[in-house]
């Protein structure tokens, strides 16, 4: 993915907010995928965007809220999650795409980054939490919900910890690359966990 920023306008006055904000946003996007997170400081960024560094102070509470932000906004896919009524195979979809995801070049090395800097950045763990991992939760244990409504879950399910079980071992092999991150360990999750709790 090639995200570049919308270049200064030298001799044509203040642009609006919106256009600075969007070009902040590319130019942080495109260092983030280029060097990674150690890159990305209010001052670089700034120059990049032609923008004043000021503004990004007044935006953002840290750079790697602001990482995080530009990289949700150059990654954006719709949190879709199929309820086809075969909850095995919904399931297994999601982790697929959830395995490819993490497992992209372009875009697990950044996830990874993002996920071990919000140990200690609270303002972009603050925001991973509510722009990502909040929402996707919320979908899967939607999902699961319907499910142990439909009698296909036993009643006593904690759908959380179930989205901790599988998307949460997903996170731990891409953080500790010990064993493979794959299709096929997606697959392993859903057989030996709805073997659990059907």
């Amino acid at each position: 993915m090639t995200v570049e920023p919308a270049a200064a306008r030298p001799g044509r006055g203040r642009r609006p907010a919106a256009e600075v904000r969007a070009a902040v946003l590319a130019a942080a996007g495109a260092m983030l995928l280029e060097n990674g997170l150690r890159d990305i400081t209010f001052e670089k960024v700034a120059t990049r965007a032609g923008a004043s560094k000021m503004t990004l102070y007044k935006w953002w509470p840290s750079p790697g809220a602001l990482a995080f932000d530009a990289y949700f906004a150059a990654t954006e896919q719709t949190l879709a999650f199929d309820d086809t009524g075969d909850l095995e195979a919904d399931l297994t979809r999601q982790l697929h795409a959830f395995v490819g995801f993490l497992t992209s070049r372009e875009h697990g090395p950044v996830v990874a980054e993002l996920v071990g800097a919000a140990q200690s950045d609270p303002d972009l763990a603050a925001a991973f939490a509510e722009r990502y991992t909040l929402p996707r939760r919320a979908l899967a244990v939607t999902r699961l919900r319907t499910a142990r409504d439909a009698g296909q879950l036993r009643p006593d399910v904690d759908l959380e910890s179930v989205v901790d079980q599988l998307w949460g071992a997903c996170y731990h092999r891409l953080l500790l690359p010990a064993c493979p991150l794959d299709t096929d360990f997606a697959d392993t999750l859903v057989r030996n966990l709805l073997a659990g709790i059907r």
